[in-house]
């Protein structure tokens, strides 16, 4: 009786072989999108990291030209150390949440892809 079963039609065999064929597609599909949603993470960190570098930078610039603007007006007058103290308080308080963000950025761990 053996031999009955191993006598396939070779329409049946082809549709065998056509399943088979869509399992191996399905899987090779599952691996590139794991690779791409890993690229897609990994370039979104990258734009997330310079974007918060570039936001201390801009506001750092913004706020040494205004400690210059302030020093213009008042070219004979020099400041004092206890005037200068707040002003630099001032400056690390409102650049403290982009460096926190900064930090944050690269310390977050990456999620491991299911399969």
């Amino acid at each position: 009786m053996f031999w009955l079963r191993s006598q396939t039609n070779p329409l049946e065999s082809r549709r065998r072989l056509l399943v088979a064929e869509s399992e191996l597609n399905r899987e090779q599909l599952i691996q590139e999108w794991v690779v791409m949603t890993g690229g897609v993470r990994t370039l979104t960190n990258r734009v997330k990291f310079y974007g918060s570098i570039a936001s201390v930078a801009a506001l750092l610039v913004s706020c040494l030209a205004a400690v210059r603007r302030g020093k213009v007006g008042s070219r004979n007058v020099q400041p004092s150390w206890l005037q200068m103290i707040p002003k630099g308080a001032s400056l690390l308080l409102s650049l403290w949440p982009a460096l926190r963000a900064t930090s944050h950025a690269q310390d977050t761990p990456q999620p491991t892809s299911r399969r």
